[in-house]
């Protein structure tokens, strides 16, 4: 796993050092993933953490309630709206830096979800977010969808920190339009090869993987939920789906040279409780 410490001096300046984003470049087009060290600040997150911690007892109280594939793992998104958002957590310059190396300068980003690992002792499928755009050809194309997740919490597999397989994002056999879980025997002859990991990652870090990498949601065994934030920076010609919602007078906080947000800026209430929906959740499991 590769881990870079990026410097104060870099963030409070915005600049990443040449060298540390080379090695972002190169962490991601042969691991799929990468681990950018104290980029955030940890007070902006235990404010996210403890709004966080209140908002997942209303969305596990749904009828309707959010979990994917089981009810260790709960879609949740972040409240999108002050005193809630902060810059270096929705448009940090070192992760921008990284993210628009890789897909070119102008970017977007199309998600301000995450998910919560609740005390548990269930596991996902490993499955692939998507797969690759180009199915006919005969290597893996390069990044187009990259997710930014921030734990709001130190994060490691006490907790539910998720499982990663490194290098399956060059998997081609893995297509747009197909079932996400990978198949188990393509599962084992990979943990064969390369056997699945997963990472330690301190809160006020950020990690970044291509949407293709095969991961899953694992058990938590603490007592206490644990929130991750999570975000999609795309090239700005790939076409998504629809924008997010965020108060009307929050639109100047947005604005950013390379970094665009897909948003709708709203007057009236977001209801942030309402609007996650699970994946392939059955009652029971």
């Amino acid at each position: 796993m590769i881990e870079i410490d990026v410097t104060l001096a870099e963030v409070q300046s915005g600049v990443m050092a040449p060298e540390h984003l080379q090695q972002a470049k190169e962490a991601i087009r042969t691991d799929g993933f990468v681990v950018l060290k104290n980029v955030v600040d940890p007070e902006h997150l235990d404010i996210l953490r403890e709004r966080m911690f209140e908002d997942v007892q209303a969305l596990i109280s749904r009828k309707d309630a959010p979990f994917n594939w089981n009810v260790g793992n709960v879609q949740q998104d972040p409240p999108p709206f002050p005193p809630y958002l902060f810059r270096d957590v929705l448009l940090n310059e070192m992760v921008i830096a990284v993210t628009r190396a890789m897909l070119g300068d102008s970017i977007k980003n199309t998600m301000y979800g995450g998910n919560t690992a609740m005390p548990s002792e269930h596991r996902q499928p490993v499955h692939a977010d998507t797969g690759h755009l180009w199915p006919e050809l005969e290597v893996a194309h390069p990044s187009v969808h990259l997710v930014v997740n921030i734990p709001t919490v130190d994060m490691s597999a006490e907790n539910g920190s998720t499982e990663i397989w490194a290098g399956t994002h060059r998997d081609i056999t893995i297509t747009s339009g197909k079932d996400i879980k990978i198949p188990a025997e393509v599962l084992e002859k990979q943990r064969a090869e390369v056997p699945p990991i997963q990472p330690t990652v301190a809160k006020g870090s950020v990690l970044i993987r291509d949407m293709r990498l095969w991961h899953a949601g694992m058990p938590n065994h603490t007592q206490t939920p644990r929130p991750m934030i999570a975000m999609i920076h795309c090239p700005s010609w790939l076409d998504t789906g629809l924008p997010l919602r965020f108060p009307k007078e929050t639109k100047e906080f947005f604005e950013h040279p390379y970094l665009r947000t897909c948003a709708r800026f709203v007057e009236e209430p977001i209801d942030h409780i309402a609007s996650p929906s699970g994946y392939e959740y059955e009652e029971g499991k």
